[in-house]
């Protein structure tokens, strides 16, 4: 079992990045493969990334592709999403999630076993 805990998130203007940052409280995330989600209000949860137990295979979405990176360091216990280009529509509560199923990335919700409680990330035009 792990709890994760997300901070990073803020107030940016468009073209700005954020760095976001998902820890263990409780537990360690080195067994798990890691993913981002988003959401905003009346929608459903977003896949943003997904990273695998070793961090050597990677998946973004479309949206985000070339300007949020995943990534993991494994000897600090930590889970990255840099964000740069920050856009308007990137604005959304940012989840990271843990997954003990098999594979390298997912990208489905439904699949990830434990979620933090979120980071607000503001994006203003």
């Amino acid at each position: 079992q792990v709890q994760l805990v997300e901070s990073g998130g803020g107030l940016v203007q468009a073209g700005a990045s954020l760095r976001l940052s998902c820890a263990p409280s409780e537990g360690s995330l080195r067994s798990y493969i890691m993913g981002w989600f988003r959401q905003t209000p009346g929608k459903e949860r977003e896949f943003v990334a997904s990273i695998s137990r070793i961090g050597g295979s990677t998946s973004h979405a479309d949206s985000v592709r070339g300007r949020f990176t995943i990534s993991r360091d494994n000897a600090k216990d930590e889970l990255i999403l840099q964000m740069n280009h920050l856009r308007p529509d990137d604005t959304a509560v940012y989840y990271c999630a843990a997954s003990g199923r098999t594979g390298s990335t997912l990208t489905n919700p439904s699949n990830y076993y434990y979620w933090g409680q979120g980071t607000q990330v503001t994006v203003s035009s």
